[in-house]
Formats: C-alpha cells, structure tokens, sequence
C-alpha cells in the first residue's frame, strides 16, 4: 500500500515549467516565467512573444531541491528565472547549458549530464534519480550547430534506499527520431510521459519540436502509462495546437491514457495505478489576433 503522501503531485505553470513534488521533494522543470507579451530570446537574433501567462511568478515559488533543464532556450530558461532562482540551487542539464550557466551566470552547482549519466537528488526519506536521455533538437544537420544541445531525461521517484514507485519520462524539445526507441528498450515500465509538443517553427520552414502526430508516434512507441502533453500554444512560433495531438492520439488508441492537465492545473499521480487527479482552475491558452 503506499503511504497517504506517496503521490506525485504535478502543476503544470505554462509551456515546458513543471512544479514536482513528492514527499519532502520539490523539482521545477523548464524555469520559463515571461508574462504575455514578453519576448523568449532564442539565439541569432530570433524572438517569440509570449502568448500566455505563466500560472504561478517565479516569485511565488515554494523551496526547489532542483531544476530539471532540458537544454537553454529563452523560453526554457528566461531573464526571469537568471535573475531570481538561487545560485545555489543544483541545476541537472546538459553540459553545454551546465557550462554556460556556471560561467555567465553564477549557477555554480550546474550539473551537466551526458546521455545515459544518472544524477540523485536525495532528501531525508526520499529521492529522485534523474538519467539524461536522448534528444534532438533539429533535424537537418546544418541546424543542429546553430541550436542548443537537449536531453530528455528519466526520473524515478522513490524511498530512500527502497524500490523506485514512479517512474517519469521529460521528453525535452526534441524531434521524433529513431534514437528515442533505445528508451523504451532501458525503460519499458514508464507510469508517464510528459511530452514537449507544439510543433515550434522556425524561420524557413524548418520544425524544432514535435507536432501533435509526432508526439503521439512517440507515445504509442515508448508505451507510457500516461501521458501528459505540454509546451503547446505558448509562443507565437509553435504551430501545431494540442487539438492536433489529442485527434492523433484517440486515432492510435491512446486517449484513455491522456491526462487532462491544462495551464494552472495539478495532477496527482499514485503509484498503486489508480486514475490520476486533476484540481485547480484551468487558465486557457486560447488566443485570438494575429500570431
């Protein structure tokens, strides 16, 4: 039986910022806390204005043990969460964003894992063994210079010195590629998958992040319990909106499997495989004008 607090508790702020907590444990994912309006800056001269608000102020945040950081990205890792996050504060990332964090920014306990590196952040009765996985940004090859390296990465939930109960996987801003079905081979027991869609275009045509079939291809392959869509129609240069996912994902059969947690919302996760809880007022990121 688990314990009354052996659930995960998820609040998803906006776009890929994720509020974790289990047990004494807190993690954010993705710090993005630009207000609607504001511009993501995201290298080579390229902005996208944000479109919607961020369900909590980096301000409002309780105590973090850690940041989950798939690769930096001005709209993964804002002026916001630069100026207000702790320097203290263990940052798990790639080692191109660890290095640049550490040198430009004061992060010194920025932490950069190679694919397949395992890092725990323990606490007095609980921990969370965070494994980078891979990722790809870009598909063509003379992009992939010109775009910040990303990982996925693999969190297993658990008692100190006892069994894993909840096992998580950050798909990170990547493509659909034929190196994401080595995860499913390592880890084939996933309970969720929180999956970075949108369908991010850039000047030129060239798609960054996965589409709503692309998204849903990669959940039918990984096989996750659930499934938790997130980074969607926040940002004026995503184009494939979660409708498409959710119509791609009841085609392939795995609408039973999504949890419905929009902006502002929290889904509580147990590990006995009861049905996920979903609280809180959902804030919509319906927008109306011209992107």
């Amino acid at each position: 039986m688990a314990r009354s607090d052996d659930v995960l508790r998820i609040h998803f702020i906006g776009n890929a910022t994720v509020l974790m907590r289990y047990r004494e444990l807190t993690l954010l994912t993705d710090p993005n806390f630009l207000h609607r309006g504001q511009r993501a800056y995201l290298g080579y001269g390229l902005v996208s204005r944000r479109l919607t608000e961020p369900a909590l102020d980096v301000e409002q945040l309780p105590d973090l043990d850690a940041v989950l950081l798939s690769h930096l990205h001005g709209d993964h890792w804002d002026r916001r969460a630069r100026r207000h996050l702790p320097r203290s504060l263990p940052v798990i990332t790639t080692p191109h964003a660890s290095r640049r964090l550490q040198g430009l920014h004061g992060f010194h306990r920025a932490l950069g894992l190679r694919t397949w590196e395992q890092y725990t952040v323990q606490g007095t009765d609980s921990q969370v063994r965070v494994t980078s996985l891979p990722g790809r940004h870009a598909g063509p090859r003379v992009l992939r210079g010109l775009l910040p390296p990303v990982m996925g990465s693999l969190l297993e939930f658990g008692p100190v010195s006892g069994p894993t109960r909840l096992r998580l996987y950050v798909s990170g801003d990547t493509l659909l590629f034929d190196g994401l079905d080595e995860i499913a081979r390592r880890f084939p027991n996933l309970d969720l998958a929180v999956l970075h869609l949108g369908g991010t275009v850039l000047p030129g045509g060239f798609v960054v992040t996965m589409d709503g079939v692309q998204g849903a291809e990669l959940a039918r392959r990984l096989a996750p319990g659930l499934i938790l869509p997130v980074h969607y129609g926040d940002y004026t240069v995503m184009r494939s909106p979660l409708s498409a996912f959710l119509a791609e994902a009841e085609r392939l059969g795995l609408a039973e499997r999504i949890v419905h947690c929009r902006h502002g919302q929290e889904a509580t996760l147990s590990p006995d495989g009861e049905p996920p809880v979903v609280t809180g007022q959902w804030s919509s990121t319906e927008v109306t004008g011209t992107r």
